[in-house]
């Protein structure tokens, strides 16, 4: 992602590299001095596949059927050597991923050291070779890749319009999806995020050539942002990352950092309490202020004790969405004593954008565009929808932000119109006490409670948004004044009335706070279903100022990237890459008060049954800043996009150019190999019943030759083991169960070479269970012994089951000596 909120904290020869796109890590002075334990640290392997060219994040990795990586080079540095100067779309040639799950596929490149290093895409295996790169021509020659255009055909630089722009056009290419339009996966559209405002997503098509080389056809490209589609849902903002939905269409994500009505840990009560918004309004209030950018600089002036609302700096480039929408041009430069003439014939709606955008029918010409208004509006990184086509997990990106769940009433696709699609909305409430002390984030798990927000369809959401439609620059001013009328001169002192108005009160031509806070104490007393039927609209449209006011946990600074594997189901992992663990994370507020991590953290949870995830488990911590090189070169630092591979691998891509610690400045593509996982699957039982559960390990990626498991119940009186038996697949070399049940040991082989190197789950035993009481009892596993197929121990995490046990009211079912005697398969108990 492009982040600009620091842009007045950097140092100006950053500043000069990167242009209009800064990213946004802490600046050496602001760090603070931290030596949290377990920063660096990875559970399983991390290795450096690639690093990328001076100036440059590492965005929208995609790997291809065949294995070959494409990611995006955005915002290079000018000042690199040709190709890397320019912003564009590449793939390494002559690599590919063996798809199996083990990290030994690839070399890891070095560090960057010395400027031909650090001005150019290294990598440990292949070449990376450019696809396409912004402003080449495309379709015929009447479109620049990655630029937007207003309705005549006017391309939408600053060289044609004045004013502010988010990123210079076709400079920040983000996400890239590939959607085949041949069995084989040869041949294709390679759809590409460009995060700029106006917005804008290309489609190329590509394919594969004899040699199995990939190729671009630039003749055929197009800029979804300049068809007609997408220009009537008022086209979009900031796309960062995105994903391909499960049925195959590819989802673009707005990163409307704008959205922001509050700052940072404040919420709209706070400025009720207050009687001002001074000092706790975000940059959103002021959406269609006149010149919108430049109220930093007013504030300055205006207020003896300034302040910055939070998101002000992603008001860039709301101008040009206007003209991009058919607004007729206004000085906005700054330049000459009335540099604010309102707009006041057309302007963008703020609650049309911060939203996931699904373009159906992906070979049409052109697309269709959706726009999930019913998913939540926030700064979204990207979304990741699980297998059941329901269940949709969002970051949105920023401090002080949210990880949000939507769950539609059936399947997504189900929806003959997309317009009909209804669900429920929920934010995330951090539960557990570890995580309100001064503890490690490398060590703590995050216990999480979703909050139902609201339950809508797409179409009520529409509906509610479409009565802001008509709102204008000339309403800032007529709403926010005393006098001032359309016509008259914008004078300093009119705008400094309708700041100061907006400033203290809110922006009164769109949401109220007084709404919000009516929505909070309704939703308090009678539940989320329990509101007035004109307040349902405020959690869908004022999705993070809502949550803050029922106490959800909107503390996470950064969340950057969230993904699982395609087809993930229950017992799959969901990752979620927090880019920073600092600030609403690590101070003396909220519900996460832990220490700080200026590196980030990745997370993982597990897939339930119903798609629910309730555990995010550290799996890679990054480095402190104040960490030397030798513990932060080789770390994962500042996470941005991630992806999970189909073989349980996960790419993770770096955002934090440079700064403390490291000894280079170039941001790097890891990619992370997690420890094999075994497992026992939990159960539910009726009191005298029996049931089959399995131990299971997650993958082997390089085989495996024999083990040794034991699996416990930590409670023996509320179920027993009765039986274990080896997989077919494997030889038995030992099995045991304890006298009472309580405990199996099994040995099992591979001499056969069964079980193939890969990244599918491998059963290994199942475990025949009796429940003797009702009640709860862990089934932990303890690994004494596991080898690969070259007979060397493999790296392994253990993991816990659970089985309930529900009385059905037939009594007891157990013996006083533990054993369960009406059934005679418990006599083996403690046989061989």
């Amino acid at each position: 992602m492009v982040d600009m909120s620091r842009r007045r904290l950097m140092g100006t020869s950053v500043a000069a590299a990167l242009g209009a796109s800064v990213t946004g890590v802490a600046s050496a002075d602001e760090v603070e001095e931290s030596d949290t334990p377990g920063a660096p640290s990875v559970r399983g392997e991390l290795k450096r596949f690639s690093t990328t060219a001076f100036g440059a994040e590492v965005t929208g990795p995609f790997v291809f059927a065949d294995g070959s990586l494409l990611y995006s080079l955005q915002h290079p540095s000018e000042e690199n050597p040709e190709p890397y100067d320019r912003a564009g779309v590449g793939y390494f040639s002559g690599f590919q991923f063996d798809l199996d799950g083990d990290n030994d596929d690839f070399s890891e490149v070095s560090t960057p050291q010395t400027d031909a290093e650090q001005g150019a895409v290294r990598s440990g295996d292949g070449e990376y070779v450019f696809l396409a790169k912004g402003r080449e021509p495309i379709n015929g020659g009447s479109e620049l890749l990655g630029v937007t255009q207003t309705p005549d055909g006017t391309d939408l630089t600053t060289d044609n319009f004045a004013g502010t722009m988010y990123g210079d056009a076709a400079t920040n290419p983000d996400c890239n999806q590939f959607v085949p339009t041949d069995e084989e996966g040869t041949e294709g559209y390679l759809f590409t995020n460009w995060e700029n405002s106006p917005g804008n997503v290309s489609r190329i098509p590509i394919s594969t050539t004899d040699d199995g080389e990939w190729e671009a056809d630039p003749e055929g490209a197009i800029n979804l942002a300049n068809t007609g589609p997408l220009r009537e849902l008022g086209g979009t903002r900031i796309n960062c990352y995105g994903d391909l939905s499960p049925w195959g269409t590819m989802l673009s994500s707005e990163e409307n950092y704008a959205h922001t009505r509050v700052n940072l840990t404040a919420t709209v009560s706070d400025i009720e309490a207050a009687g001002s918004g001074h000092g706790l309004v975000g940059g959103a209030q002021f959406w269609n202020r006149p010149n919108p950018s430049s109220i930093v600089d007013a504030i300055d002036e205006y207020y003896e004790d300034p302040f910055t609302p939070q998101g002000f700096w992603a008001l860039d480039g709301v101008e040009f969405l206007a003209y991009y929408l058919g607004a007729e041009p206004v000085d906005g430069s700054g330049d000459g004593e009335n540099d604010t003439i309102p707009i006041g014939d057309v302007y963008p709606n703020p609650y049309r954008y911060g939203y996931h955008v699904d373009f159906r029918e992906p070979a049409a010409d052109p697309p269709q565009p959706v726009k999930y208004y019913v998913m939540g509006r926030a700064a979204w990184e990207a979304p990741d929808v699980q297998s059941d086509e329901r269940t949709v997990y969002g970051c949105s990106d920023g401090d002080s932000k949210g990880i949000y769940k939507f769950v539609a009433n059936e399947p997504i696709p189900s929806y003959d119109d997309p317009m009909d699609v209804a669900g429920t909305l929920y934010a995330p409430k951090i539960t557990n006490d570890e995580a309100e002390e001064r503890n490690s984030p490398a060590e703590v798990d995050l216990e999480v409670e979703w909050l139902e927000l609201g339950h809508a369809s797409n179409a009520e959401c529409e509906s509610w948004i479409a009565e802001y439609d008509d709102v204008t620059q000339v309403d800032y001013l007529e709403r926010h004044t005393e006098d001032w009328e359309e016509g008259d001169p914008v004078t300093p002192s009119v705008l400094e009335e309708a700041d100061r108005a907006v400033v203290e009160d809110g922006n009164r031509n769109y949401v109220t706070d007084e709404e919000i806070i009516e929505w909070a104490e309704q939703y308090e007393e009678e539940g989320p279903d329990g509101v007035d039927e004109d307040l349902r609209k405020v959690p869908f449209l004022e999705t993070r100022a809502a949550a803050k006011e029922i106490d959800a946990s909107i503390e996470f600074n950064k969340a950057e990237g969230v993904d699982s594997v395609d087809d993930a189901g229950p017992g799959d992992f969901v990752y979620f890459g927090i880019s920073e663990f600092n600030d609403d994370l690590a101070n003396d507020v909220g519900d996460v008060r832990m220490d700080r991590v200026d590196g980030g953290v990745v997370y993982r949870a597990e897939l339930e049954p119903d798609y629910d995830v309730s555990t995010l488990e550290p799996v890679i911590t990054g480095p402190d800043f104040t960490d030397p090189p030798e513990d932060a070169d080789d770390a994962l630092r500042n996470v941005d996009n991630v992806y999970a591979m189909d073989d349980g691998r996960l790419i993770c891509c770096e955002d934090g150019f440079g700064g403390p610690a490291r000894s280079y400045p170039n941001d790097g593509l890891y990619v992370y190999q997690p420890n094999v996982l075994v497992d026992v699957g939990s159960i539910d039982l009726r009191t005298g019943d029996t049931g089959t559960t399995e131990l299971y390990a997650s993958a082997f990626p390089s085989g495996v030759s024999e083990g040794r498991v034991t699996v416990s119940l930590s409670d023996h009186t509320v179920a027993s083991i009765i039986d274990v038996s080896v997989h077919d697949d494997l030889s038995s070399s030992e099995h045991s169960i304890s006298p009472d049940g309580s405990s199996a040991t099994l040995g099992f082989a591979d001499p056969d070479g069964n079980v193939q190197p890969g990244g599918n789950e491998v059963t290994l035993a199942s475990l025949t269970l009796r429940a003797r009481g009702p009640g709860t009892t862990d089934l932990d596993v303890d690994v004494h012994r596991l080898d690969d197929q070259d007979g060397d121990a493999i790296d392994v995490e253990a993991r816990s089951g659970v089985l309930v046990s529900e009385t059905d009211g037939r009594g007891p079912c157990a013996d006083d000596d533990g054993t369960a005697g009406s059934d005679s398969s418990s006599d083996d108990a403690g046989d061989e």
